[in-house]
């Protein structure tokens, strides 16, 4: 590659990366503690389930009648490639993120999972 093939693409990539800053049309997350089945958890803070388990994570929300419910998502048989930025752009396009609906469905974690510099919690 030329010294300027390489330039206009690192400006491209720059350009491209603050764009995916701004693409998560997540909400600002308030992590609180709550009750669901007796015990004591807490909202909105994404946790990965045991092996085994149908989906990759779990989130606990409360719905829109004020209930907590347990939220599963993901593959639990595919890797997150978020941190490449084409795969990324893909997902999203794909699952529709720039709208990714209430809290309490499976799309809206899905989405804030596949943000850019999001943090994959073990």
């Amino acid at each position: 590659m030329t010294k300027r093939s390489v330039q206009s693409l690192t400006n491209k990539m720059k350009s491209f990366t603050n764009f995916i800053k701004e693409d998560c049309n997540c909400e600002e997350l308030v992590v609180e503690e709550s009750e669901y089945d007796g015990r004591k958890v807490t909202l909105n803070d994404p946790f990965r389930l045991p092996s085994g388990s149908k989906s990759k994570f779990g989130v606990y929300v409360k719905n829109d009648k004020g209930n907590v419910v347990k939220v599963t998502f993901g593959d639990p048989n595919m890797e997150i490639k978020r941190d490449d930025p084409a795969r990324r752009a893909s997902f999203r396009a794909r699952h529709g993120c720039d709208n990714p609906g209430p809290k309490w469905k499976a799309k809206y974690w899905s989405c804030y999972q596949w943000r850019a510099s999001a943090k994959v919690d073990n």
